[in-house]
């Protein structure tokens, strides 16, 4: 099969491997769409020390069951040939506390599918089989490709807490900030406030709903602090992951609001620490998502109520480096990029 390996900083080919053959409790999904995730761009540059070249990256993907190995537990769920299903790629392989509460993103043995083990940039890929989501009826691969990111938007809202009737503020308008944005509107909030330096992604916040500030024409945290009488805003989201944007979240944020990071573009940042204290604001990290998170979002997606549409791109698989490098350089607008192996 064809695979796309990313072999070095800003370097991924099309390479032949095996088949993988599915052991005991394990699943072989023909992979239909895999889309590439913010994760995997820091991946790509080197920055993340969760991924090691040579590596098949891909962890939101959809496909169909391609063959189905022996059983290791009751538990696992019925599967067929053909079935279309998505995939939960977070996994533990061991037990723990945080597992026990429903944590498993948290789990000390978590395994991440495309980066513990070959992903989803190929056309075929091997999961365990605990792991598999058939989807609901009707719903096509291409959707259900978007469950793991949906999760991660689920996930911020959740962390967010009671938002209904107050203002939100999002910095960020990559795709993890176009789904937070849908789920805090869907949640109750009354506004929310979007940032974002490029004019075509900070549109798309406002197709879906939100209230676009420019940072280089504009004060987001002014924005926020007008529509509230200077109080600021219940949630703020940094989905960038700057020293200046989780600064800006925490200034937008009013006296015990609750600030939510889950930006990664900077590893450690200076933070307004002497504000956070006097005014009390929580602090959150957001990561991912936890397996109720993931099942609610495949419901969203069936149900229609959130989206990433006109904007997601499909592109063959081969073209994975450049969409990995025009992601990084200038993502304009597009909300997400689905490749698409050459068997499709």
């Amino acid at each position: 099969m064809k695979t796309l390996v990313w072999e070095a900083p800003r370097e991924m080919r099309i390479r032949e491997q095996d088949v993988p053959k599915p052991g005991p409790g394990e699943t072989l999904i023909k992979v239909d769409y895999a889309g590439i995730c913010g994760s995997e761009l820091s991946g790509y540059l080197g920055h993340n020390a969760l991924r090691v070249p040579p590596l098949v990256m891909g962890h939101e993907f959809a496909g169909t069951v391609a063959e189905v190995g022996p059983a290791a537990s009751d538990s696992e769920p019925s599967l067929s040939m053909g079935d279309a299903v998505t995939v939960n790629p977070l996994y533990c392989t061991g037990e723990s506390e945080l597992q026990a509460q429903g944590l498993d993103q948290l789990c000390p043995t978590r395994q991440l599918v495309g980066a513990h083990v070959p992903g989803a940039y190929a056309e075929f890929v091997a999961v365990p089989t605990r792991t598999v989501h058939p989807l609901p009826a009707g719903m096509s691969t291409r959707v259900g490709a978007l469950t793991e990111p949906v999760g991660c938007g689920v996930r911020i809202g959740e962390l967010a807490g009671n938002v209904r009737d107050a203002t939100c503020l999002i910095v960020g308008m990559g795709p993890i900030g176009l789904l937070a944005l849908q789920v805090l509107l869907r949640n109750g909030a009354q506004d929310v406030v979007v940032a974002d330096l490029d004019a075509e992604r900070l549109a798309m916040g406002e197709h879906y709903g939100g209230v676009p500030v420019n940072p280089a024409e504009g004060d987001p945290v002014e924005e926020v602090l007008q529509r509230t009488d200077g109080a600021g805003a219940v949630a703020s989201v940094d989905a960038v992951g700057t020293g200046r944007t989780r600064t800006q979240c925490v200034a937008g944020t009013m006296t015990t609001g609750t600030v939510i990071l889950s930006g990664l573009h900077e590893e450690t940042s200076e933070i307004p620490a002497a504000d956070i204290i006097r005014r009390e604001i929580t602090l959150r990290g957001s990561f991912s998502y936890s397996p109720a998170n993931f099942r609610e979002a495949l419901v969203l997606l069936d149900r229609e109520e959130i989206s990433l549409e006109p904007w997601i791109v499909e592109a063959p698989l081969a073209d994975g480096g450049k969409w990995f490098d025009r992601l990084i350089d200038a993502p304009g607008d597009v909300s997400k990029v689905l490749l698409v192996p050459e068997s499709q």
